[in-house]
């Protein structure tokens, strides 16, 4: 390793980034299974001893997922149903031990098309928090992931938190459900994430639907999101998708499965998960 560096501040640890090309490491649950059997001679910006940017916070109009905060920390916190797709997809970043240690950042950073957290966060909404010595800016998560492992963080920006709106509904609920070849410690097939908002007649005002897996980036699906508004929230949600809904995916053959394969599996595990998410708000 040719320079390690562990600041203490988000002012220094810009500077850093600012004054020479670093490596940004948090959990390090990509960065070290990359580097097996050679040196490392990455100059690293260690950023797990800033303060403030660990733990999930109400920042009165959003919530507020600091960069360090890890899938653990997801997964155990306190919040509103509406999180329970990011909660699941905690559970299902690799096993205990990555659990522990990756970071929601790290996640998004990483830029791949399985990702597990990309698509509950789209769902969401949630833009990115960026701090760099010219200041922060907000960035949509959605315009922040660029590609296969390509996000436009610029070499002198530090991703310092996750943004997610507060809903304006009155009820708003989440869901994961993430297809493999098995239960658990498996990079999905296919994966849907979706979000909804109802008002008091149980009816959708809102609806963010996303899938991994099935293009270079995570899409949402905008088409859908639209025929589900006015529609009740119950367990026949899920009959409104069509596979013109899922016409923007673009599914790739590899050694998980085909094309064709993730075509069909993603119509069914979006009726699925919809289907699922509709019952959990009906009464």
């Amino acid at each position: 390793m040719a320079a390690y560096l562990r600041p203490t501040s988000i002012e220094a640890a810009v500077q850093a980034l600012a004054s020479r090309p670093l490596t940004v490491l948090a959990g390090g649950t990509d960065f070290y299974p990359a580097r097996v059997g050679r040196p490392l001679d990455d100059d690293v910006l260690d950023i797990t001893a800033i303060a403030g940017l660990r733990g999930i916070a109400d920042a009165g109009d959003h919530w507020r997922i600091g960069a360090t905060t890890t899938w653990s920390d997801v997964a155990r916190s306190d919040t509103p149903p509406l999180f329970d797709g990011l909660k699941r997809a905690a559970r299902e970043v690799g096993g205990a031990q990555i659990q522990n240690a990756g970071t929601v950042a790290g996640n998004l950073c990483n830029a791949s098309p399985a990702a597990d957290g990309v698509p509950p966060l789209l769902s969401l909404d949630a833009s990115i928090e960026l701090a760099s010595t010219a200041g922060a800016t907000v960035v949509p998560l959605a315009d922040f992931i660029l590609g296969n492992r390509r996000t436009r963080r610029a070499p002198g920006e530090l991703v310092t938190a996750i943004r997610v709106p507060k809903p304006c509904g009155h009820r708003a609920v989440g869901h994961f459900v993430k297809l493999g070849a098995r239960r658990y410690l498996v990079i999905s097939i296919v994966m849907v994430a979706a979000a909804i908002e109802c008002d008091k007649a149980g009816r959708v005002t809102r609806a963010g639907v996303a899938v991994g897996s099935c293009s270079e980036v995570a899409r949402r699906l905008p088409e859908l999101e639209a025929a589900l508004l006015g529609c009740p929230a119950d367990a026949t949600l899920g009959e409104r998708a069509t596979p013109q809904h899922l016409a923007a995916l673009a599914p790739i053959d590899d050694v998980r499965a085909s094309a064709d394969y993730r075509s069909d599996a993603a119509l069914t595990v979006v009726r699925r998960t919809l289907g699922e998410l509709g019952a959990m708000v009906s009464p």
